[in-house]
Formats: C-alpha cells, sequence, structure tokens
C-alpha cells in the first residue's frame, strides 16, 4: 500500500498543468486574480489628450529622439504613435499585442498614417517576443494587470532592455480584478525578476501611478523566483 500511495504520489508531482502555456510551466503562478483584457479602442484619445496623459507618461520616461521604444499592449496604438513622434526619425519604435485584430487595426492606422518608425509584432500572454538588447525604453500602459504569467512575462522581457534602460509600468492602485494592481504587489512581482524601483509617481492627469524599473543583478533561473504569496504583494523571504 505504501508503494501505491508513493507511485501516486509521484505521478501527481510530474503532472504538468496543461491549462498554462507552455512556455509558463516551469515558472510560479501568480497568487491574484487576472483582469479580464480591457476595451483596445481609442475613441477616447481626445479626451486623454486634453489631460495631458501621454505627455506626461513620456515626460516622465524621460523619452527622447533617437531612443527605441517598445509598447507592450499597444492595442489601437495611442501611446505608439505619440512615441513615434516623440522619438523622431531616428528612433524607433515597436508596438506589440496579443490580440491579432488590434494588431490588423493597429497596422491599417500606421500605414494610413505612415509612420516609418513603427513596427508591429503578435506576442503571446507569458512572452512579448522582445528581440534581445534593443529597448532604452519598455512600456506597459494601464495593462500589467490583465499579464496573466508575470513571472515568465517578466522573465522573457528583462533580456530585450539596453544597458540602463528601464520598463515602465502605468496602472492604478486598485484590486487586479478590477483592472488595476497594487503597488506593494508590483513591486514585489518586479522584485522577484530582479528589477529594482527608480522612480514612482502618482498624478491625477495619469489617472494613477507611474513606475519605473530598472534591472539589478543577474535574471534568476525560473525554478528560483521567490512568488509573491499573497494578493497584496509579499514574498517568502519578507
Amino acid at each position: 500500500m505504501l508503494a501505491a500511495l508513493a507511485m501516486i504520489a509521484g505521478c501527481k508531482a510530474n503532472r504538468t498543468d496543461d491549462t498554462r502555456p507552455e512556455a509558463a510551466r516551469e515558472f510560479p503562478q501568480a497568487y491574484r486574480p487576472v483582469a479580464a483584457a480591457g476595451d483596445t479602442e481609442f475613441t477616447a484619445e481626445d479626451q486623454r489628450d486634453n489631460l495631458g496623459e501621454a505627455k506626461a507618461v513620456m515626460d516622465l520616461a524621460g523619452t527622447k529622439p533617437g531612443m527605441s521604444v517598445a509598447d507592450i499592449g499597444a492595442g489601437e496604438g495611442y501611446y505608439t504613435v505619440r512615441l513615434s513622434e516623440r522619438v523622431g526619425t531616428n528612433g524607433r519604435v515597436l508596438a506589440e499585442d496579443i490580440d491579432p485584430s488590434a494588431i490588423q487595426r493597429l497596422g491599417r492606422r500606421v500605414e494610413h498614417e505612415r509612420l516609418d518608425n513603427i513596427s508591429i509584432r503578435t506576442g503571446t500572454p507569458e512572452d512579448a517576443k522582445l528581440p534581445a538588447n534593443s529597448f532604452d525604453r519598455i512600456m506597459m500602459v494601464h495593462m500589467y494587470h490583465e499579464v496573466s504569467e508575470p513571472y515568465a512575462f517578466l522573465w522573457y522581457l528583462r533580456p530585450a532592455l539596453k544597458p540602463g534602460g528601464q520598463v515602465v509600468v502605468v496602472d492604478v492602485d486598485r484590486p487586479t480584478e478590477q483592472h488595476g494592481i497594487p503597488p506593494r504587489l508590483l513591486f514585489c512581482e518586479f522584485g522577484a525578476l530582479g528589477f529594482r524601483l527608480v522612480q514612482f509617481v502618482s498624478k491625477p492627469e495619469l489617472n494613477g501611478y507611474f513606475a519605473a524599473f530598472e534591472v539589478t543583478g543577474n535574471r534568476p533561473a525560473p525554478k528560483d523566483i521567490k512568488p509573491c504569496n499573497t494578493a497584496s504583494g509579499k514574498t517568502g523571504t519578507q
């Protein structure tokens, strides 16, 4: 009987969770609910511009002409087109999204507006598929709370930064299932992948907060990642 129980336990230990993407299965799961994907339409762009949202975010991020910037979860391209203007003809913007229909509409917009410094890429929920050592800034605006595999996502994302590059997150301080993420949880998840917070600002025009992170130390092996074990952001080492 003991031998049979040991065999059953061994089978359970070796069983893989086939509900998760294969590329994420060696990483810890997030201890938080995940918000459903938000609306990608850009009908409110004038309202956002009137508040000065994009300018405030790009200014805080130190976005300058000639930079290479990735816009993750680009949707219909509100930030993509404004980043294109900011970085200029000598800069580059890569717009990424996991929604094929949003990618198609963004492609038509880029072509219609003849924005030659923009390229477009389709990612997956666990991997934005960014080229290594390529970006001065990686922007995630009001979308990080929708990432269902944050440890895998950030692990694959990290090598895409150039030396001194930053990942910028704009989000809202509320539970993830309500389309936001508490700052403490955000800091915890990024910290688990060896990111260091370098700037944190809350402003009305952002409709939330701005956080910027830099890489520190070596990228941990997936098995060594210490997940945040509460939805408010606490690791087993805290």
